[in-house]
C-alpha cells in the first residue's frame, strides 16, 4: 500500500472580465477496494458554489456556479489517497469465460448495454478486421487475447503527446500510426467492443516516480486507459500506452462509455470575441 497526493490545477486566463457560466468538475478520485480516499478538496478562484452529484456511471461530479465576473479562473483539486493494487494481479475468470468466444449472461449483457457496442463508424471494416487478427483460433484464451490486443495497440500506434482537444477515431489512429494516451485507450476499447466485449474508458492519473512509463512528463500526470468486463474477474484494467495489466500505478477518477464524458473541467463564459487568452494545466502526483 502506498499513500499518494495529487494536486491538479487548471487555470483559465482572459483579456477582460467575463461572466463565468456553470463549470462541470470531474476531479474526485473513485474509491474502490484498491483505492481509499483520505481527503479531497476543490478550491475555486473566484469563489464559487459547489454542488455535488453522481452521474450514471457513479462518478462524482461537482458543478461550480459563480456570482461575479473575473479575468481569470483557477480550479485546484487536492487529494490524498492510499493505493493498494498489486503489480502482477491474478484474475479469477469464470470457467465459462476462460476461452473466447464466450457468451455473457443475459443480465450482464443487458446491464453492459452501450458499453458493449462500438461508438465509431467502421463501414469499411478496417477496425473489425484489425481486431480479428488477434484471435488465434476457434477457441482462444480470453486473457491472452486481451493482452495481445493491448500490446497490438501500442505496436500499431506510437505514443505522442497531443495538446489538441478531442480524440482521434480508432481508424485515424491506425492510419496515422501515432496518438495520445486517450487515442490509444479509445482504439483498444473500440477494438474490444468489435470482438464482443463490454469495455469502458477510464481517465485519471498515472503515478510514474521512476519516469519509466510513457504518457507522463514527470512523476505523475493525467492519463487515460481502459477496462474490460470479464465474468468472474469483473472489470480488468488495461493500459495500452504502457502495455500494462492492472492498476497498480493508476488513479482512476472517471469511467465512461465515451472519452468525451471524462473531461476533468468543462464550462463556458460570456465575453467579447478575443476575450479568451489561454489555459494551462499542472498535475503533481507525489508519495
Amino acid at each position: 500500500m502506498i499513500t499518494l497526493k495529487v494536486l491538479h490545477t487548471t487555470t483559465y486566463r482572459f483579456n477582460e472580465n467575463v461572466r463565468l457560466l456553470p463549470h462541470r468538475l470531474m476531479l474526485r478520485p473513485r474509491e474502490s477496494r484498491e483505492l481509499r480516499l483520505i481527503s479531497s478538496n476543490i478550491a475555486v478562484t473566484p469563489p464559487a458554489t459547489l454542488t455535488w452529484a453522481h452521474d450514471v456511471f457513479g462518478n462524482a461530479i461537482a458543478t461550480a456556479t459563480f456570482q461575479m465576473t473575473a479575468s481569470s479562473l483557477v480550479i485546484t483539486s487536492a487529494a490524498e489517497l492510499q493505493l493498494d493494487a498489486v503489480a502482477w494481479p491474478v484474475f479469477d475468470i469464470a470457467v465459462s469465460a476462460m476461452s473466447y468466444p464466450f457468451r455473457y449472461s443475459d443480465d450482464d449483457w443487458t446491464d453492459l448495454g452501450a458499453l458493449a457496442l462500438p461508438q465509431f463508424s467502421d463501414t469499411a471494416g478496417v477496425l473489425r478486421n484489425w481486431a480479428q487478427m488477434f484471435v488465434r483460433g476457434s477457441r482462444t484464451d480470453t486473457l491472452s487475447l486481451l493482452k495481445d490486443l493491448s500490446f497490438g495497440v501500442s505496436e500499431a500506434v506510437q505514443y505522442q503527446s497531443r495538446e489538441e482537444e478531442g480524440t482521434q477515431t480508432p481508424v485515424e489512429s491506425l492510419n496515422r500510426g501515432w496518438g495520445s494516451c486517450r487515442d490509444l485507450a479509445v482504439l483498444f476499447t473500440e477494438a474490444a467492443r468489435m470482438l464482443g466485449f463490454g469495455a469502458r474508458i477510464v481517465s485519471g492519473y498515472l503515478y510514474n516516480p521512476e519516469q519509466d512509463n510513457v504518457g507522463s512528463s514527470g512523476a505523475g500526470s493525467t492519463h487515460a486507459w481502459a477496462e474490460v468486463f470479464v465474468p468472474g474477474a469483473g472489470w480488468i484494467t488495461f493500459d495500452p500506452t504502457n502495455r500494462s495489466l492492472g492498476g497498480f500505478n493508476l488513479i482512476p477518477v472517471a469511467v465512461a462509455r465515451d472519452i468525451r464524458q471524462t473531461i476533468p473541467v468543462s464550462g463556458s463564459f460570456v465575453g467579447s470575441i478575443g476575450a479568451f487568452a489561454g489555459t494551462s494545466v499542472e498535475v503533481l502526483v507525489t508519495s
